[in-house]
């Protein structure tokens, strides 16, 4: 039998990520020492394209804990967003309305400033495992077994385990189905997604609705632009020439008065979506933040957002946990998917308006126009929209 490499820890962190790293970020300005695996390597992260708006309350959090002032000095600050519909563009001005802003940051400029910063101040982080899992999660002493980059056997023993390790959680899989409850809901449509090397089409995001269905238009750069349009879930991205791809997005856009600029597409990709929740989100010794507790539609932008509220949340009370206070762990779950639901109820509100739905006849396209209108028409509602994209306030 093949020894292992045993390594003790306060907390073992399943997932090394965005929410995974800025938990170990956070845990170590309290004091609290922990490990950090992942089975992708840094360079495989690096590379993975995610989109970034960041609300107000995520940028504090990189830039006031020390991650990176990156955000502040690269970020583009979006003081609004627009709205196309039935022929128009409506601007909703987030600072006039709910005094805060956003900030398009790509998530992968997060990761960087994250993996950085824990490398800098010498963190154990292991990307590139191999063979995970984890152990005894309802016991004092959980663990995770792994393989290491180097094919040596390893073992991180801790108090408390978390998994951060996205949609396809393993920490999730390994809670018995009757100890948790998932809510689900499919949707019947996902985005194209293209990055194209063009000046900016718009100085900040349009959400388009149209006959034709949703479309995008995001940015990157002033010179890489990052577009989306509604498609079905199958769709085969080969099928599609960089000139059909085009014309659909300016016949989507067209239909409300706005013309794209246009340049060389140097990527393509299906974006499937779905929204789920598991419920608690702990069991045992064990909890789980970021995607492997809950997913949204890209709609709302929160997914990123709300792993940082997540680990925020958590390492004040891994640490009340660590001091004694094993309960606050279960405060955790329940703040935490107090903005969870909050979340998902926006991310499905804005889905449901702004994409054309199977089966959809004229009254449906212009129920829809009228929700929007009733929205950018109404203080209330527009103030409603402009609180919830920019986060509410954690304090």
């Amino acid at each position: 039998m093949s020894t292992r490499e045993v390594t003790t820890t306060s907390v073992g962190i399943v997932g090394g990520g965005p929410a995974g790293l800025m938990l170990s970020h956070l845990l170590a300005r309290r004091g609290i020492d922990s490990v950090v695996v992942d089975h992708r390597t840094r360079e495989e992260i690096e590379r993975t394209v995610r989109a970034g708006i960041l609300e107000a309350d995520s940028v504090r959090l990189l830039s006031e804990t020390g991650v990176s002032d990156r955000v502040l000095s690269d970020g583009d600050r979006h003081g609004g967003t627009y709205l196309a519909f039935g022929g128009e563009l409506h601007h909703i001005d987030f600072q006039e309305l709910a005094g805060a802003s956003v900030w398009l940051y790509p998530q992968t400029e997060v990761f960087v400033d994250l993996a950085d910063a824990r490398a800098a101040a010498g963190g154990d982080v292991r990307f590139g495992v191999g063979d995970t899992a984890v152990h005894d999660i309802t016991g004092e002493r959980p663990s995770i077994r792994f393989t290491g980059a180097d094919g040596t056997a390893h073992e991180v023993r801790c108090r408390y385990l978390v998994g951060a390790d996205g949609s396809h959680s393993l920490c999730r899989h390994a809670i018995p189905p009757t100890a948790i409850r998932q809510y689900r809901k499919e949707y019947p449509f996902a985005w194209f997604g293209i990055l194209c090397e063009a000046p900016r089409s718009a100085p900040e995001l349009i959400y388009n609705h149209s006959d034709r269905g949703f479309a995008l238009i995001s940015q990157r750069t002033e010179t890489t632009q990052r577009m989306y349009f509604q498609c079905d879930p199958d769709e085969d991205v080969d099928a599609w020439s960089d000139e059909a791809i085009w014309s659909e997005l300016q016949a989507r856009v067209g239909a409300n008065g706005h013309e794209l600029t246009e340049g060389p597409i140097t990527g393509k990709s299906v974006l499937r979506f779905r929204s789920n929740v598991v419920e608690p989100m702990r069991y045992g010794s064990m909890v789980l933040a970021g995607d492997a507790a809950h997913t949204v539609p890209p709609t709302g932008a929160k997914g990123l957002n709300l792993a940082l509220a997540d680990v925020r949340v958590l390492a004040e009370t891994l640490d009340r946990a660590l001091a004694g206070d094993d309960a606050a762990l279960d405060e955790y779950s329940r703040r935490a998917l107090d903005r969870v639901w909050r979340s998902q109820h926006f991310s499905y509100w804005m889905t449901s308006m702004l994409h054309r739905h199977d089966g959809a006849d004229d009254f449906d396209l212009r129920r829809q126009v009228a929700e929007l209108r009733s929205v950018v028409r109404s203080t209330a509602g527009a103030t409603y929209l402009a609180e919830a994209y920019t986060g509410w306030p954690s304090g």
